[in-house]
């Protein structure tokens, strides 16, 4: 394919092989000052592929913001194309720690946006039209909702050639496949041409060490498979692409003693966690109501009927197969460094009592 060597963002032309620090203004405060989006542009000596890096489209999901960060303290060398690092998207959520935007909508929910329309929906409109349209391709990251913590994992509309081009080369363990919701930055992108994957990855309002570590160098690995970066990708032991997710919920309310742990691969019936009340009486044990691996978690013990305690990747056929992979992982590999961290801050126990 034939590359084109210009490439400009808000007017401003970047040249081959030039690094540039640039702010998009978006918005106004109510004094009428200038808000604006940070961000870099890094381009290869040669033309290539443009790809975006967004974090924190949720203001409260700091983890993309780690991973942007480290990416542009430790900046690839491009052999071509150009590579678009935004570390902060919501910035008016991000100085209020929330995940939406001061006029309570969710900016993921409202792209392409429109130059017309509410903050939100202009906030939308001038990432899109600066930064989306003059990419190729995208990667968007994201941390679980409040009180909720994920394994790393990609989701991607598999339909799309260059959306499976890119979800297995970043090289999570699970891909989950689906077009996004609608309105949403990755499927608006991916229909208006460019190929775009969003990571779920973590906890908010934290910067996780391993799950920084994950996503850089998943972008690396996406920029090896664009043959932008000349390196040895880093590969997962066992890579499984799921059509469904389901979530466990609380049957009755109390403390929860968890019997599994992010990445662990469950079989139908498996007991998943034991509720029990104040005094210690057991409540109920919740058993896994689909086989697969677990992907989400609540850390917070606490629960009422109806609460999700446990997301899992369902996976009908080839669980011993993956049992094996991953029992075969070494323990300072990054995968399982990864899942040593999130469960880090979960009690487990592999052993129960039955009612």
């Amino acid at each position: 394919m034939r590359w084109p060597s210009d490439f400009q963002i808000g007017g401003d032309a970047i040249e081959l092989g030039e690094t540039r620090d640039l702010r998009i203004k978006i918005s106004e405060t109510y004094s009428g000052s200038s808000i604006h989006l940070p961000l870099r542009v890094v381009r290869g000596p040669t033309p290539g592929p443009a790809v975006f890096v967004t974090g924190a489209i949720h203001g409260d999901e700091l983890n993309g913001t780690g991973i942007v960060r480290e990416l542009i303290l430790s900046p690839p060398e491009l052999l071509n194309g150009t590579l678009v690092l935004v570390p902060v998207v919501n910035v008016l959520g991000f100085e209020r720690h929330s995940r939406y935007m001061p006029d309570r909508r969710d900016l993921n929910r409202c792209f392409p946006g429109s130059p017309a329309g509410s903050l939100t929906a202009r906030m939308a409109h001038a990432l899109f039209n600066e930064i989306v349209q003059h990419c190729n391709y995208g990667i968007d990251l994201h941390s679980a909702a409040t009180q909720r913590t994920n394994l790393p994992n990609i989701r991607a509309d598999m339909t799309s050639p260059e959306v499976r081009r890119i979800a297995p080369a970043f090289g999570c363990e699970v891909i989950v496949n689906h077009p996004g919701p609608v309105a949403s930055l990755r499927r608006c992108a991916t229909d208006a041409g460019c190929a775009t994957i969003l990571l779920e990855a973590g906890e908010v309002w934290k910067i996780e060490p391993t799950v920084v570590e994950v996503g850089v160098c998943g972008v690396r690995n996406v920029l090896i498979e664009l043959e932008m970066l000349r390196e040895e990708p880093t590969n997962p032991g066992y890579q499984v692409v799921t059509d469904r997710i389901a979530w466990i919920r609380a049957a009755e309310g109390g403390l929860l003693q968890f019997h599994v742990a992010p990445g662990d691969i469950i079989d139908l019936g498996q007991p998943i966690a034991t509720t029990s009340g104040l005094l210690g009486e057991i409540r109920r044990v919740q058993q896994a109501t689909v086989p697969g691996i677990v992907m989400g978690m609540t850390p917070l013990p606490a629960v009422k009927p109806g609460d999700p305690i446990c997301q899992i990747a369902v996976v009908n056929e080839g669980l011993p197969e993956i049992r094996a992979a991953h029992g075969r992982a070494p323990n300072q590999s990054l995968h399982q460094r990864v899942r040593q961290g999130l469960a880090a801050g979960i009690a487990v126990s592999r052993s129960y009592r039955c009612l």
